[in-house]
């Protein structure tokens, strides 16, 4: 036991216990810190994957929204395409152009019969005024009202009112 005590006092074996008390702590500080790096690279992965779950489901969700709005789209387009078909076949049925002229001659009797009758070159300036007013009634609100009212006539913004005396005068020189 006396030389177990002598090695004891010995300054190398402080120093060889010091050295060796150090580096147990440390080793057990670097045992905590690697397993405290474990747990957080589990947690990390752990939530990079819901991320990622996240994410593809987010796309997914995107991807199909875009497509039903592309279907969408294309049903639109076709039906817009259909439309506009079946609009121009309406307008090119039989009878269309016929009723187109024969408002347009009513309007051109109604202003002879105001303006002057008996008068070829008024009959021309009023059918011409008529041509003028049905191509503009073909689109916008007058249209809309001569499909509501077919019976109604349908009076153009130029002032008619004006037009009798100077047709006469460009008519008649006396």
């Amino acid at each position: 036991m006396e030389t177990l005590w002598v090695v004891l006092q010995h300054p190398f074996t402080w120093g060889l216990g010091l050295g060796l008390l150090v580096a147990g702590f440390l080793w057990k500080m670097g045992l905590d810190a690697r397993s405290g790096l474990k747990r957080e690279n589990k947690r990390l992965a752990s939530e990079l994957t819901e991320l990622q779950k996240h994410l593809n489901t987010h796309l997914k969700i995107s991807a199909s929204g875009n497509d039903q709005l592309q279907k969408d789209l294309a049903t639109l387009k076709e039906q817009n395409e259909n439309l506009r078909v079946s609009v121009a076949t309406l307008q090119q049925k039989p009878g269309r152009a016929e009723m187109r002229h024969l408002h347009i001659i009513e309007g051109a009797v109604r202003r002879m019969r105001e303006q002057a009758p008996g008068f070829a070159a008024t009959w021309e300036q009023a059918v011409r005024l008529s041509t003028a007013d049905e191509e503009a009634a073909e689109s916008g609100l007058t249209k809309l009202i001569r499909k509501v009212l077919p019976g109604s006539d349908t009076v153009s913004a130029r002032s008619d009112e004006s037009r009798p005396a100077s047709l006469l005068r460009d008519q008649n020189p006396t």
